[in-house]
C-alpha cells in the first residue's frame, strides 16, 4: 500500500471548529485539544437535542468548561443546529475556522426507521451547510464523521475503504454514504482538503446511552432483561473512544495534499479511513467481559444472575451480523492503530458508571 502524501498542519494558532461537541466523541476531542494546544481558539457547536438524556450532554459540556479553565487556548460554545444555514454562515464569517471537524449528526441505526426526517435534516442538509461554509471560507482541512454502517451487509471481511458500499441497509447508513459522495464532489470542485472517517462501534465512559454496552448496563441495574440480537451470533469491531480521538488528532495534523491532474484541473484532495480495532469480538464474549467489570466496579453484586437476564432474539431491521475494520491505511498514512482492548475499555466504563450514577 502506497503512503498518501499529507500536508503537515500545525494545530497551534489555529481556529478549530468541532461540531457535535459536547457529543460523546466531540467532547473527548475538545478536551484533548484544550489540554495540548498552547495558542488558538476552539469552537464547540451543538444543538443539545434530546435524542438521548440531555443531562449527559450537559455533564460533558461541564467537563469541557472545566478543562477550558486551565487551558492556554480560548474556548467558545455555540448552541445551534448545523441544519440552520444562517447560523452556520454567521459562525464561519465571525470566527473563520481553518480546521473543521464535523461530528454533528443524527446517530443510531434503529432510530432512523421511525424518525427518518431527523436524518435528512442533520446528516444531509446540515452537512451540506458545513460544506458550503467551507467552500466560501477557504478552510484548510475538513474532517467529517462517516460510519462503519456504510458497509451494509458486505460479506467480505475485513471491510476495506476500497470495497463497494452501494447497498446500505438503513437510512442512517445511506445518509453517511451520501455525505461521503457529496464531500468528494466538493473536494473536487472547490479543492477542499477533506478526510472522511468511518468509525467502528465507539464505546467508553460517558458514551451514548443507546449503545448496547450502556443500555445493557442500565437494564441490568433495573433488573430488566437485555436482548441479545441474532441469538448471540454477532461480532463487532469495538473501538475505545480514546483510540478514536487519537486517530482524529493525527488526521487533523495531516491534510490531504492539493495537486493538479493531467487535465490541468485539481485532483480531489480527499481521503477515507476506517478507524476500528481490527479485532471483531463475539457479542457474548463482550457481554461477559462487561458483566465481570460491572461486578469488579461494584455496580452489580457477584451474586447477580446475569444469564437469567439474557433474552435471545432475532436480528433487528437495519442491523448487520458482523463489523470488521481493515485499518491498515490509517496505520500506513498516520502511523496509528487502535490499541485499547475491550477488557480495559469496559473497565474504564464500569468505573465511570459507578461514580456517575452512585
Amino acid at each position: 500500500m502506497l503512503k498518501k502524501q499529507k500536508l503537515k498542519v500545525e494545530l497551534n494558532n489555529k481556529t478549530i471548529l468541532v461540531t457535535g461537541s459536547p457529543g460523546f466523541i466531540g467532547a473527548n476531542l475538545v478536551i484533548r485539544l484544550l489540554s495540548e494546544m498552547t495558542v488558538g481558539t476552539i469552537i464547540s457547536f451543538d444543538s443539545m437535542n434530546d435524542y438521548y438524556d440531555v443531562s449527559l450532554k450537559e455533564y460533558r459540556l461541564a467537563l469541557i468548561e472545566e478543562a477550558s479553565k486551565t487551558s492556554l487556548v480560548k474556548h467558545v460554545f455555540i448552541k445551534g443546529s448545523i441544519a440552520d444555514k444562517g447560523l452556520v454562515d454567521e459562525l464561519f464569517e465571525e470566527y473563520h475556522p481553518s480546521v473543521v471537524v464535523n461530528l454533528a449528526a443524527q446517530a443510531g441505526v434503529r432510530y432512523s426507521i421511525d424518525n427518518p426526517d431527523a436524518y435528512i435534516e442533520s446528516n444531509i442538509v446540515g452537512f451540506f451547510n458545513i460544506l458550503e461554509a467551507c467552500r466560501h471560507n477557504a478552510v484548510e482541512h475538513l474532517i467529517a464523521a462517516s460510519s462503519s454502517s456504510v458497509y451494509g451487509g458486505n460479506k467480505k471481511v475485513p471491510f476495506s475503504e476500497h470495497d463497494m458500499v452501494d447497498h446500505p441497509v438503513s437510512l442512517y447508513a445511506a445518509t453517511k454514504k451520501s455525505d461521503e459522495l457529496i464531500a468528494h464532489s466538493y473536494s473536487k470542485l472547490y479543492n477542499i482538503p477533506t478526510t472522511m472517517l468511518r468509525f467502528f462501534t465507539v464505546y467508553g465512559p460517558a458514551g451514548r446511552p443507546d449503545m448496547f454496552y450502556y443500555s445493557a448496563t442500565q437494564k441490568l441495574c433495573r433488573g430488566e432483561k437485555i436482548q441479545i440480537f441474532n441469538y448471540g451470533d454477532m461480532k463487532r469491531d469495538f473501538t475505545y473512544v480514546d483510540d478514536i480521538v487519537e486517530a482524529i488528532v493525527r488526521v487533523m495534523k495531516g491534510a490531504p495534499e492539493k495537486c493538479m491532474g493531467e487535465d490541468g484541473l485539481p485532483l480531489p484532495p480527499y481521503s477515507i479511513y476506517n478507524i476500528g480495532g481490527s479485532t471483531p469480538e463475539n457479542l457474548l464474549d463482550y457481554i461477559r467481559v462487561l458483566q465481570e467489570e460491572l461486578v469488579r466496579a461494584k455496580v452489580l453484586p457477584k451474586s447477580y444472575d446475569f444469564e437469567g437476564h439474557w433474552e435471545f432474539v432475532g436480528m433487528q431491521a437495519g442491523d448487520v451480523p458482523v463489523t470488521y475494520a481493515d485499518s491498515s491505511a490509517l496505520e500506513v498514512d498516520y502511523n496509528f492503530k487502535p490499541t485499547i482492548d475491550i477488557r480495559m475499555g469496559l473497565r474504564k466504563f464500569a468505573i465511570w458508571y459507578s461514580q456517575y450514577y452512585k
